[in-house]
């Protein structure tokens, strides 16, 4: 019961906050709409840890909410779909995900969020909607190594939720510092679906997916706009010409 991650969370609190809002958002994501989903059976093949997910990013929390759903009901060995909830009731606990301390600290619902996996960090491009130059703090790429070392990472490397937005060079960093297994992830739908937090809905019966690709193979010999580029053609955030 006392048993503790290693950003010193409870994992029986988190296990049941987990639970509690696995119940409330399920119906998000098969109900009110329709989540297709794609390539869910490679959750399963994947080591225990050092694992990295980047997504493009719609909204701030149903991105996330619904790659929960979907990592934990692969695990309980259902391929692409969400039927029957008792999937939620053994959740991997240790999958994390990068979010701005910021957002994180914006009020009560997201510090209950935080507790399930962020990893807060601040901004070095951005903050209260103004445009900053702040170097990258050393404790946060520490925080986004240590939670690699005890299990999965999702992070979304654009930094913010509008479309084709440029790929942050942090998440090569990462990739570079760590060496983690690099899956790429493709989402759809959550912006028509929810407003921009991800939190109300803001209408029903759209067609939401999810593709969930083969790991990347990096040639890190290569320049590093050479691996921007190849990152952001894997999560489809390359306009088309």
């Amino acid at each position: 019961m006392f048993k503790q991650n290693p950003f010193g969370h409870y994992l029986f609190i988190k296990r049941w906050l987990i639970r509690l809002l696995g119940i409330i958002t399920r119906r998000r994501f098969n109900g009110f709409n329709d989540l297709h989903i794609r390539g869910s059976s490679i959750i399963r093949d994947l080591p225990e840890k050092n694992v990295l997910f980047i997504s493009n990013h719609q909204t701030y929390f149903a991105d996330v909410t619904a790659m929960f759903h979907v990592f934990f009901a692969s695990l309980a060995g259902r391929d692409d779909n969400l039927n029957y909830l008792r999937y939620i009731w053994r959740p991997k606990l240790n999958v994390y995900y990068i979010a701005a301390k910021e957002t994180m600290k914006s009020g009560l619902l997201p510090r209950i969020l935080a507790y399930t996996g962020s990893i807060s960090i601040e901004r070095t491009w951005r903050e209260k909607g103004k445009s900053i130059n702040r170097q990258v703090k050393m404790s946060d790429i520490t925080n986004i190594g240590k939670a690699l070392d005890d299990g999965w990472v999702i992070t979304f490397p654009q930094g913010t939720t509008k479309p084709f937005a440029p790929v942050r060079k942090g998440t090569l960093h990462i990739i570079k510092t760590y060496n983690p297994i690099v899956v790429p992830i493709v989402i759809d739908g959550f912006r028509r679906s929810f407003d921009k937090k991800g939190i109300f809905i803001k209408k029903k019966g759209i067609k939401q997916s999810m593709h969930i690709k083969k790991p990347m193979v990096f040639d890190l010999n290569k320049s590093n706009e050479d691996l921007v580029k190849q990152i952001a053609e894997a999560i489809e955030q390359v306009p088309k010409k």
